[in-house]
């Protein structure tokens, strides 16, 4: 994230000269010009000084500036191979963990099957893209095949298991995996 730049861009939208915010922050001139060319970088006390001069806070100001992606490839996706348990978990949105929910792709293979999670506050949802599984939760299992799909609630010990190999896309909420 580039401060000053931010700085400089918010000052302009507001039509303020470089005096005229020096003089609301109660600074000089010639500092908020060395903090707009990043020549110097103020304190996070001076900065929200700053920011309040400009009608904005920390919060606002570094979440405005976020560049956010929005479409993910094979080339973002992060996979972890799960030997013991027969399964490969391919996280297809990176750093879910920061949002409010988690979507994952799981592959199983014959006979393979996830760690059993939960219980936790939370809700999980899950699409089979190819194969069948069997969901358990608690102690009662369902069938679930091609096409079809899973929701519930994470309030009970849940896993899936495939005895003919499947694919998965699962989300949970909050992330749990």
């Amino acid at each position: 994230m580039d401060i000053g730049e931010g700085i400089k861009s918010l000052r302009n939208e507001r039509g303020l000269t470089q005096e005229e915010l020096a003089d609301r922050a109660e600074l000089s001139k010639g500092f908020i010009s060395q903090v707009e060319r990043n020549l110097t970088s103020p304190s996070i006390s001076t900065l929200e000084d700053i920011l309040t001069c400009l009608g904005t806070d920390l919060r606002e100001f570094f979440s405005a500036n976020e560049d956010r992606q929005v479409v993910f490839g094979q080339e973002d996706y992060f996979l972890k191979e799960d030997e013991e348990n027969g399964a490969s978990i391919e996280w297809i949105v990176p750093n879910a963990q920061k949002n409010d929910m988690e979507p994952i792709r799981l592959t199983l293979k014959k006979g393979g099957g996830t760690s059993p999670v939960g219980p936790f506050e939370g809700e999980a949802f899950g699409y089979v893209i190819s194969g069948s599984v069997t969901l358990h939760y608690g102690r009662e299992t369902a069938r679930v095949g091609k096409g079809e799909t899973f929701y519930v609630r994470c309030d009970k010990t849940h896993f899936l298991t495939s005895k003919t190999g499947a694919q998965v896309i699962w989300v949970s909420a909050p992330p749990g995996f």
